[in-house]
């Protein structure tokens, strides 16, 4: 269970990072750091995410052992990767160009999507052996490095390029502490094949297309919120997001690290149609865990903004954050519960199709829309939401295993209950005592009725984790 305490950590440590850096660089500086951030993770999924869905889906304990040539593969094509961005990073230093961002601050972003990347791909692999000893390792490392150089150096130099330095580092600084764990000795460069790079990156291809046109929608929102309001709005629309994406994120993720490694495992070991099952099941417990997040988090907004937003995003924040949360609910089920049918039957490309949706929709409201950076939040949710159900129309083609429509009106029953229990709290003076009263009530409630009806087969995944010796 050592994976669901780094998902914990790893949730603390976001939210932490996040607010605390916003904190000491205030809204307008906070908006340097948070697009060129944004810039990183673009970066990232453009150059390096074909590697990390390659690792995913293709590398195991058993490829470890029997065929080294594809780690050996897949970090020769970091390498090379990661020297082109670096020669293209000094040369934006050297510029002096400014695009929205200076040039400093675009070779910083350049920067953090190589960290990002490194993190992600190595993480990808401790995933694949179900090593989550080393996975915790690294992710207590980079948060307690973030909080030492990527706070420390915002609330000690109040500087964006400070900032992304030490989140640069910090991250970088996760992978180097687990080296010894992350080698495979007999995957020498030499076995390398250009092949296999090539039949990687055709798998990988559309979803890193989906991820960067996915990605754009928000980036779009943020340059243009930046350019008509100013950064100081920009930051108040910023922190919302990245706390909200965030959340689904964290909550998602996990539950994606838990669950999707078995549907590989099942269809290396017992054929695709047990691997469709397990898809199903783990799309039911998706859209459930990732509904209760987004509507307890609405439930729970006043108390969290009052608590944990510094004071001058409050009113922002909220407004920002209820235009979002549809969308990230959206977000949640599509990335986590259905792309995955299409990465298991290795048809990746219906996956483009619900980002250029979802960027369709925010380029029409960033051309025609007045009224505020608000509204340009609630059309990329709406663009998102509609995203989603392109992707489920593709999925239909692929004759999946659905879950069972038990397992869905459990989860609204669960939800729902929770919404009725929690909504009359809604009223009480914002507070830590009614935090943690509208979390607890929320959980008492929601949690027994999805075990009840073992949405997902939740019980017997649940179950396999406690026990002693399994992974």
């Amino acid at each position: 269970m050592s994976v669901v305490f780094a998902f914990a950590l790893n949730t603390v440590f976001n939210f932490g990072i996040a607010l605390l850096v916003a904190r000491h660089l205030g809204p307008a500086e906070y908006g340097r750091f948070a697009l060129a951030a944004a810039t990183s993770t673009f970066i990232n999924t453009a150059l390096f995410d074909w590697l990390r869905q390659a690792t995913t889906r293709f590398y195991s304990e058993r490829t470890r052992s029997e065929r080294p040539q594809v780690r050996a593969t897949l970090d020769l094509a970091f390498a090379t990767i990661t020297l082109g961005l670096g020669i293209v990073a000094i040369l934006l230093t050297l510029s002096g160009v400014e695009i929205v961002l200076s040039g400093a601050l675009l070779a910083l972003a350049a920067a953090g999507g190589a960290a990002h990347a490194m993190f992600d791909f190595h993480a990808a692999i401790v995933r694949a052996r179900f090593d989550d000893r080393t996975y915790l390792r690294m992710v207590a490392v980079k948060h307690g490095l973030g909080l030492l150089l990527t706070v420390g150096g915002a609330w000690w130099f109040q500087d964006a390029r400070v900032a992304l330095a030490g989140m640069c580092v910090s991250i970088a600084g996760s992978v180097l502490a687990a080296r010894r764990a992350l080698i495979d000795e007999d995957a020498a460069p030499a076995l390398a094949q250009p092949a296999l790079a090539r039949a990687y990156l055709a798998y990988g291809a559309p979803l890193v297309l989906a991820g960067v046109i996915g990605q754009a929608a928000p980036l779009l929102v943020r340059t243009a919120i930046a350019h008509r309001y100013g950064f100081a709005e920009m930051g108040q629309y910023s922190l919302a997001y990245d706390i909200g994406v965030k959340l689904v994120a964290a909550v998602s993720s996990t539950l994606d690290v838990l669950l999707f490694q078995l549907a590989v495992r099942a269809d290396e070991l017992q054929g695709r149609a047990e691997a469709k099952a397990q898809i199903a099941r783990n799309l039911a417990i998706v859209a459930a865990v990732t509904g209760a997040t987004c509507v307890g988090f609405w439930l729970t907004l006043p108390s969290f903004e009052a608590l944990l937003a510094p004071q001058s995003y409050h009113g922002h924040f909220a407004r920002y954050i209820t235009a979002l949360l549809p969308g990230f609910f959206a977000f949640g089920v599509a990335q986590y519960g259905i792309i995955p049918i299409f990465q298991i039957a290795q048809r990746t490309a219906p996956a483009v199709a619900g980002s250029c949706v979802s960027l369709g929709v925010a380029a029409l409201a960033v051309a025609f829309a007045g009224g505020g950076g608000e509204l340009l939040a609630q059309a990329q949710s709406v663009g998102v939401a509609l995203g989603l159900a392109t992707l489920l129309a593709f999925a239909a083609a692929q004759k999946p295993t659905w879950p069972p429509a038990r397992d869905l009106l459990a989860s609204l029953a669960g939800v729902g209950a929770m919404a009725a229990c929690v909504a009359p709290l809604r009223g009480m003076a914002p507070g830590a005592a009614t935090m943690a009263l509208q979390i607890g009530a929320g959980l008492l409630v929601c949690l027994p009725v999805l075990l009840v009806f073992d949405v997902g087969a939740m019980r017997g995944a649940i179950a396999r984790k406690l026990r002693p010796g399994t992974s």
